[in-house]
């Protein structure tokens, strides 16, 4: 390399390194003008304190959507997990709110749990807080929704399922005028009206009974319940109408089941299935009602010796007013809110009852309740004894 190269490249490195220092000393000064970094603002005082006492969700997040604070009921609905507001949609209000400042209401349909299939619908009211912070208030309107699902329930089916024993009824008081000189036929017009009105009187009663199960918790006043003595008390309620039919009531029975919860209901359910056994069932036949648990589960088998239910009707025997063999209903007076009624009921005992059946064969419904988790006996501590006491 000649001397000029070597000056040339001497000099290119110099104005290099000259540059360098002064660009690392003008970001060194602007890095001291701006102090360090800002950190996020503090909640308002009186935040935190206002939150543990709120019987509805409160929940605060911060500039980057993470949860800073939040009440308790937050987390027992699932809305917070961890440090993180669980459903997007609330997330979206939120940065809604942040990006202007106003004040947002909305009403939004919400997944219970990330795999499940129930749902809650709540009313959110989001406002910002602070220069940083959201605020989310979000009141659980559930019930409120279920109630008014519920009463449209009740006017649909009431329309649809009354009108058969009302008119037969209205023409049934006609009869009679017309046979007014007929004793016999009077008579028989009577009987007719008496049957129609039983049905109607039923049918109301149970309607009744199934929207007071989806609107009241049962579970509220619940005791400890032997489910022998359920049993039982079901049995009593079914023996009349089993032996009209000439059918034998068979009851095999833990003597050690229970289960906590409302007895007159758990009485009721296992009733209805008997009455249903009893009803589709033939003469001469058995219908056993059977009681066994384990560790966690009781359960309730009623079994039928009848025809059985065909597979594609297994799936909706639980659906309000649904019938297998709707003629056989209208004859029997049945109502088709009979197993609805018990599908409610175990449900509101933390339960479920499922259904076996097959043509010719048969079937099986059973109820499985949580079982009651006995305390262990107390035992009173013997008295102290002190020297020179016999």
């Amino acid at each position: 390399m000649d001397v000029t190269t070597a000056a040339t490249l001497s000099g290119l490195a110099g104005v290099a390194i000259g540059a360098t220092a002064i660009l690392a000393a003008r970001f060194t000064e602007r890095e001291q003008r701006a102090g360090p970094p800002t950190a996020e603002p503090a909640l308002p005082a009186g935040v935190a304190d206002v939150l543990a006492v709120l019987r509805s969700s409160g929940i605060v997040l911060d500039s980057s959507d993470a949860v800073v604070n939040t009440s308790p009921a937050a987390v027992v609905h699932g809305l917070v997990r961890g440090h993180e507001l669980v459903h997007a949609e609330l997330r979206h209000l939120a940065r809604q709110v942040r990006r202007d400042g106003v004040i947002r209401e909305a009403e939004l349909d919400l997944a219970r749990a990330p795999a499940g299939q129930a749902r809650t619908y709540v009313r959110a009211r989001v406002a910002p807080l602070g220069s940083a912070h959201v605020l989310l208030l979000i009141e659980d309107m559930t019930a409120a929704r279920r109630v008014d699902e519920v009463r449209r329930d009740f006017i649909a089916n009431v329309s649809h399922e009354l009108k058969t024993p009302v008119g037969g009824i209205s023409l049934l008081s006609e009869a009679v005028l017309d046979a007014k000189d007929d004793p016999e036929a009077i008579a028989r017009f009577a009987g007719r009206m008496r049957v129609e009105a039983d049905r109607l009187a039923r049918l109301v009663t149970e309607i009744i009974d199934l929207s007071r199960l989806q609107t009241v918790d049962p579970m509220a006043d619940s005791a400890l319940v032997d489910i022998g003595r359920v049993v039982g008390e079901a049995l009593d309620r079914t023996k009349l109408a089993a032996e009209d039919n000439r059918i034998e009531l068979v009851a095999v029975v833990d003597p050690g089941a229970s289960v906590y919860g409302d007895e007159d209901l758990l009485v009721t359910a296992v009733h209805n299935l008997l009455s249903n056994a009893v009803t589709y069932s033939d003469v001469n036949t058995r219908v056993t009602v059977r009681v066994s648990r384990d560790q966690d589960m009781v359960q309730v088998a009623v079994t039928d010796q009848g025809s059985g239910i065909p597979a594609e009707d297994l799936g909706r025997v639980f659906e309000r007013f649904y019938r297998v063999d709707a003629a056989r209903s209208r004859s029997t007076g049945g109502t088709g809110l009979g197993l609805a009624i018990v599908k409610h009921i175990c449900e509101n005992h933390g339960g479920h009852v499922a259904v076996w059946s097959q043509p010719g064969h048969g079937s099986t419904f059973t109820m499985s309740l949580p079982s009651a988790q006995r305390l262990p006996d107390i035992i009173e501590p013997e008295p102290a004894r002190h020297e020179g006491t016999p």
